[in-house]
């Protein structure tokens, strides 16, 4: 047996094993504009609306929205899109049908009898959403799975549905991560919990991500988007200059030892207060006490 045909069976009995020959309905955006993000088909749906978010759906229902090469591309290339554009401030991720995405397409991959070039600037959506400034909010709403959970924790919030599951199955393929996930995961729910789920390929479903600190939160499979959507619209109203400062500080800061971190932050804070007026803060200050009570009383 040949090295080419031994991956392409591999390839086979692992795609069977996640089920991506499944039919799944597709779930579409309902809200804002519509349109294609890649020129050609709709592999990814593009839905804008007004108040300054996007939604982008990942649309291979049928192939759990596995990573295809073209898939990976569609979805870089929108995001890279929508990063040039200054009415897009937040971004939202979600998958149609029943999964949110499956990972490398490994049909794919056993034909082509290669690995993919995942660091590949035209092919790399990880490295896109890095260069998107705003925050992204991650809607898992199904199965999460090695490409696709790296996917998910290159996001800065995780929604997810009661019906999602997450599984890094690299260890199982015999591929190494190379969009983050050996050092995200561990930084989010610690070094323990993280080679369990690398080393066993084991499953975890949405309630134990939340109790681990994997997800923000978990919700019902319908109130996913619409909940996405209402935290979309809190962060939009915040300072438009702050939502990039925060996240900015917040991922440096992470990736520094504590006290370089703390360091950092005073310094650009004292480089910021000297833009700022006292008369401008006390005006803001107020709005933020209204709407503290709104919400209190809620």
């Amino acid at each position: 047996m040949s090295l080419r045909t031994a991956k392409h069976q591999l390839a086979s009995a692992v795609g069977s094993f996640l089920g991506w020959q499944q039919e799944i309905k597709s779930q579409q955006p309902t809200e804002g504009r519509k349109g294609k993000a890649h020129m050609g088909d709709e592999l990814v749906l593009l839905e804008q609306a007004p108040e300054g978010y996007a939604v982008l759906t990942l649309n291979r229902p049928t192939a759990m929205n596995a990573l295809s090469a073209a898939l990976r591309e569609a979805l870089a290339d929108a995001v890279t899109q929508l990063s040039a554009e200054p009415s897009c401030r937040v971004l939202i991720i979600t998958g149609s049908g029943r999964a949110f995405c499956a990972g490398l397409d490994l049909k794919e991959l056993g034909s082509a009898g290669e690995a993919p070039a995942l660091g590949s600037k035209g092919a790399d959506p990880v490295a896109a959403l890095a260069g998107f400034t705003g925050p992204v909010i991650a809607a898992v709403n199904g199965a999460a799975i090695t490409g696709g959970f790296e996917l998910a924790l290159a996001c800065d919030i995780i929604l997810a549905s009661d019906e999602a599951r997450f599984a890094d199955t690299h260890a199982r393929v015999g591929v190494l991560p190379g969009w983050g996930l050996s050092q995200r995961l561990p930084r989010i729910i610690g070094p323990g919990r993280a080679k369990e789920m690398s080393l066993t390929g084991n499953f975890v479903g949405a309630r134990q991500a939340e109790v681990w600190g994997l997800v923000n939160r978990v919700l019902p499979a319908s109130e996913l988007l619409p909940t996405a959507r209402s935290m979309a619209h809190d962060i939009l109203s915040a300072l438009p200059e702050m939502l990039p400062a925060m996240k900015r500080l917040i991922d440096d800061g992470y990736a520094l030892p504590f006290g370089e971190a703390m360091a950092l932050e005073r310094e650009r804070s004292l480089a910021h207060r000297a833009q700022v007026t006292g008369a401008a803060v006390a005006q803001r200050l107020s709005g933020v006490l209204v709407r503290g009570k709104a919400q209190s009383d809620s």
